[in-house]
């Protein structure tokens, strides 16, 4: 009765949840066991949402489901292991990127390794109204599933979330061209093996002049296509990365070279390690901007020591979020540094880099090049020290005849 229901569902909002519930059965011994525990279980699923007066009527809002969906997706990331990466950013994560990235009224806005959809929906309440339209691309079937019931749990469901492979078969296409857009947002899988390298010398879209990526690594694959798929002069990308991506040579280096070449490159923050379900290493945020104009410099920003720990992940806390977010606004307003050379915008944490430092340093964007988080230690005081060890042996001796006083007794 409940995948009938389902399949009703669907009929009924056909161009919206088309296919979302095709994989989808309540009636699996697989999943569920025998009948009659597959009959225990969902009379107490039924049951406790019967207690639950859905009616929009009653709902403060409309994101209340909404948000409770993305809670649930939340929750299955963090017992999912490494697949929860290929679905789920954490939520401070996307917060902070899309605060970043700063999505304006009229924005057309895409993310073409989206996911369950979270990243898109955090830039899209970024705008303040409803004046937005958003696009995905998903290459996973179940987890397109996810995205598009997550739309349309969130009244966003006249987003186009296509299904396919973005790297090999874009599928937001205008004519024979691929589709623009303001904003383009990522978390897309780090490091990707079999990316598709070998068809990439004849994309029909030319997104690799600038180099082709190594087959092991697509990395800068979803990086190309990103920037190839903003407006000129006033497009923006913000794409999540693995540390690698900064400093990696060969075809890497000389692709990374040419797009700080192009002025296209904005800022370079360094994140925590741990933050990211599946995988404990640190990650950074890169912001392109196509619109910097004649602003060459680069932002550098070393947060990787602003959160929150946890038992088995950490977390970005709001204050760790408003300071890379003003941070980044400062350098883009051109605020006075507090600097003698004109170019720490926080001391320890913040840097301003000039194209020629870039180019000094081979087109590398590690970090710690640009940014000095050393912490010189108090210097010690030898005489004092000689004092306290010439104590500590004056004491050690005294109780070492005490204790041969103590084995003398019988």
């Amino acid at each position: 009765m409940i995948d009938i229901a389902l399949t009703e569902l669907e009929d009924a909002n056909r161009a919206k949840l088309a296919y979302v519930f095709r994989n989808i059965t309540f009636n699996s011994d697989a999943v569920f066991g025998q009948t009659k525990e597959l009959n225990r279980i969902l009379k107490s699923l039924l049951s406790d949402f019967s207690s639950l007066n859905l009616q929009p009527s009653n709902l403060q809002g409309n994101d209340v489901i909404g948000d409770a969906y993305e809670f649930l997706i939340s929750q299955f990331a963090g017992n999912a292991g490494k697949k929860a990466g290929e679905f789920y950013t954490p939520s401070e994560v996307s917060t902070l990127l899309a605060k970043l990235v700063n999505a304006q009224p009229g924005n057309r806005i895409c993310d073409p390794a989206c996911g369950s959809g979270s990243l898109l929906i955090k830039v899209a309440k970024e705008v303040g109204s409803n004046n937005f339209s958003l696009y995905g691309q998903e290459a996973i079937g179940s987890t397109w599933a996810l995205c598009r019931m997550n739309m349309f749990l969130h009244n966003m469901d006249a987003a186009d979330i296509q299904w396919g492979d973005t790297l090999n078969n874009p599928k937001l296409i205008e004519g024979d061209h691929l589709k623009k857009f303001d904003i383009v947002v990522a978390n897309p899988p780090f490091s990707l093996d079999k990316w598709g390298a070998e068809n990439a010398q004849n994309d029909p879209f030319n997104r690799f002049h600038r180099g082709i990526p190594p087959k092991s690594k697509g990395d800068y694959a979803f990086i190309t296509h990103m920037i190839e798929t903003t407006y000129e002069d006033v497009g923006r990308v913000g794409v999540i990365v693995p540390h690698g991506v900064l400093f990696r040579k060969s075809s890497e280096g000389k692709i990374r070279q040419k797009l700080i070449e192009e002025n296209l490159l904005e800022a370079v923050i360094g994140l925590p390690a741990n933050l990211f379900f599946g995988t404990g290493i640190p990650a950074a945020i890169l912001i392109f901007n196509r619109g910097k104009s004649e602003n060459t410099d680069v932002l550098f920003i070393d947060a990787s020591n602003d959160f929150e720990s946890g038992k088995n992940q950490n977390r970005l806390r709001q204050q760790d979020i408003d300071k890379i977010v003003s941070t980044f606004k400062n350098f883009k307003s051109g605020v006075p540094l507090n600097s003698e050379t004109g170019k720490i915008l926080v001391e320890k944490y913040a840097y301003r880099a000039t194209f020629t430092e870039l180019k000094e340093n081979d087109f590398n964007l590690n970090i710690p090049r640009y940014v000095d988080t050393f912490e010189e230690e108090e210097p010690v005081d030898i005489k004092q020290t000689q004092l306290e060890i010439n104590k500590l042996k004056t004491e050690l001796k005294e109780v070492e005849k005490q204790m041969e006083i103590y084995s003398a007794i019988p």
